[in-house]
């Protein structure tokens, strides 16, 4: 049985470092905002899971269908020996990649929760002795340094998580994969589409309350983490599509004008009443649009799949 790699490039204490980082830049800036990486403590997954069950959370399922039906096309479009998962968590999509990339040599999947890698890649090895499983401890949106495996490489970043970032963002993320990328070695990118505003909406505001529930389990965070005395229940879930930009905004707006103390930062921050918070932010695409941000990362977009709804993406590129 081939063992199980963990490399750690995260130093211990770069999470902390970077919620203080995070929560005081985002709010002492106006207007205020907070990284939606912090939703994803335990209680904020067992949540997100929750949500990708829902009836009106259409993208998991969606994704898992494209997977489900187009593995063995993208196994033979990109004859990857080498997967490389950012974002990984629980691998449990990915399986259907695994299971048709017959030539399959290495695993490389990359996130920041150890906990998480480990227990995936221990599953993993357990089931394919003879696949090379190094994980990561990194985060995606800094520099990677990927171990030595064989080529070619398939980069596989999945779930619509390349909406969370702003095109800035996106454009810096997008150059960054380039650079890990041989010519001939492919991206797999998630991506969720542009459709009704109502479909969209209801995503990010269910009826059962779940999504407000995971949207204020960022304010429990900083409760616990930085001795702040947020009072979830003095904030609002707000999700709201903006037709211009093409994204959905999360938001947390204040119910009264009230001051929130960071002891952890000694900082006071005093929002209005009404005033928004806005955690999160989830663009969605049209095929032009990812077609340009690739070929300007260089990259060539070579094959697009969606689900039969035409809800959601997978597309493969090319390093150029």
């Amino acid at each position: 049985m081939s063992p199980l790699h963990v490399t750690r490039t995260l130093p211990e204490d770069a999470t902390d470092a970077a919620l203080r980082a995070d929560v005081r830049h985002g709010l002492t800036s106006s207007p205020k905002s907070l990284p939606p990486k912090w939703f994803y403590d335990a209680r904020g997954s067992e949540l997100f899971d929750e949500i990708t069950g829902l009836p009106e959370y259409y993208p998991t399922r969606a994704e898992r269908e494209i997977l489900a039906g187009r593995a063995g096309e993208i196994a033979a479009a990109s004859g990857a020996r080498t997967l490389v998962e950012l974002g990984s968590g629980s691998s449990e999509k990915t399986r259907y990649l695994l299971d048709a990339l017959t030539g399959l040599k290495a695993y490389v999947p990359v996130d920041v929760s150890e906990s998480a890698l480990t227990r995936a890649g221990e599953a993993l090895v357990a089931d394919r002795p003879d696949l090379d499983v190094h994980a990561l401890i990194a985060d995606f949106t800094a520099p990677l340094a990927l171990p030595e495996t064989p080529g070619p490489r398939l980069v596989a970043f999945l779930g619509g998580t390349i909406g969370n970032l702003l095109p800035a963002e996106r454009a810096a993320f997008l150059s960054a994969v380039r650079t890990l990328l041989a010519p001939g070695d492919g991206l797999l990118l998630g991506t969720d589409l542009v459709k009704d505003e109502a479909v969209l909406v209801r995503a990010y505001d269910d009826a059962a309350g779940v999504t407000a529930a995971f949207n204020k389990n960022v304010l429990a965070v900083i409760d616990r983490e930085l001795g702040a005395d947020f009072d979830p229940g003095a904030f609002d879930h707000v999700a709201r599509w903006d037709a211009d930009r093409e994204w959905i905004e999360m938001r947390l707006r204040s119910r009264t004008a009230q001051t929130v103390k960071i002891p952890a930062l000694d900082l006071a921050v005093h929002f209005a009443a009404g005033e928004e918070l806005r955690t999160e932010v989830s663009a969605k695409f049209r095929r032009d649009g990812v077609t340009g941000e690739l070929a300007a990362a260089g990259m060539e977009l070579t094959h697009w799949w969606t689900d039969k709804a035409g809800r959601f993406a997978l597309s493969l590129s090319v390093a150029r």
